[in-house]
């Protein structure tokens, strides 16, 4: 199986280049743009699930491996999604979604000398930088823009611009459902473009470095926010070209 998604992403990258020449057709961008937030989602859980194993000092191999996070991508999605990506052009943006797999588990591939790395506790791979080196690396792929954004961001990469800002703002609004994304398409630089913003909520395993209590410092030495499970986190951002 492992052998079977690693070949079937090596054709998807030798067509991306091809698949991806041009924006997105208008009809398909909200749900290809929903997508693409799921498969990061999918991305960020599995590295929060596994961060007791990446910083377990004790052993060298963890396990973890780019292949490992393909397979668990493509499991999740299929059934959350009801799409199975290891099916050949199940969808006709089927390529573009597992052009992001390969990114995902190239971060995870990059990593491995340092998640293997035995006798040191913290390792500094967690959710948030998995997801920036994501980002960077799908865009080379593709010319999607994706990010990870929150009022109170971290890294100076998650800053959010005035539009994210904005919806960061709506999405903490206890009136605004919660999980419901927005979309809006608009213009950037000249040219249009669909923007998409996933908020997120803390899930037990964030709660680690971003619970209580509130200002003590965690193990990446960051103070804590004071979460609660299901505290309204952040959100996925996302920039599509259109046609």
């Amino acid at each position: 199986m492992r052998r079977r998604v690693f070949m079937l992403l090596v054709v998807v990258m030798t067509a991306i280049s091809l698949v991806w020449s041009a924006p997105t057709r208008a009809e398909n961008e909200a749900e290809m743009a929903g997508h693409l937030i799921e498969l990061v989602k999918i991305g960020r859980m599995i590295v929060s699930e596994q961060m007791e194993n990446i910083n377990d000092a004790s052993k060298a191999d963890k396990g973890f491996t780019g292949d490992y996070m393909a397979n668990q991508i493509l499991e999740r999605f299929k059934k959350i999604r009801k799409l199975d990506l290891r099916i050949p052009n199940v969808v006709p943006q089927a390529n573009l979604y597992l052009a992001l797999v390969q990114s995902e588990k190239e971060v995870v591939d990059e990593a491995q000398p340092v998640i293997n790395r035995a006798g040191i506790s913290f390792k500094g791979f967690i959710p948030a930088v998995f997801a920036q080196r994501v980002g960077e690396q799908f865009y080379k792929k593709s010319g999607v823009r994706m990010k990870l954004t929150a009022n109170d961001y971290r890294n100076a990469n998650n800053k959010p611009d005035d539009f994210e800002a904005e919806v960061l703002r709506m999405f903490s609004d206890s009136r605004h459902p919660k999980g419901q994304p927005y979309v809006r398409s608009l213009m950037a630089d000249g040219r249009p473009v669909l923007r998409m913003m996933g908020p997120e909520y803390a899930a037990p395993t964030c709660l680690v470095c971003h619970g209580a209590p509130k200002g003590e410092h965690n193990v990446a030495g960051t103070r804590k926010e004071g979460w609660k499970e299901g505290d309204f986190a952040g959100a996925i951002s996302i920039v599509l070209p259109l046609k």
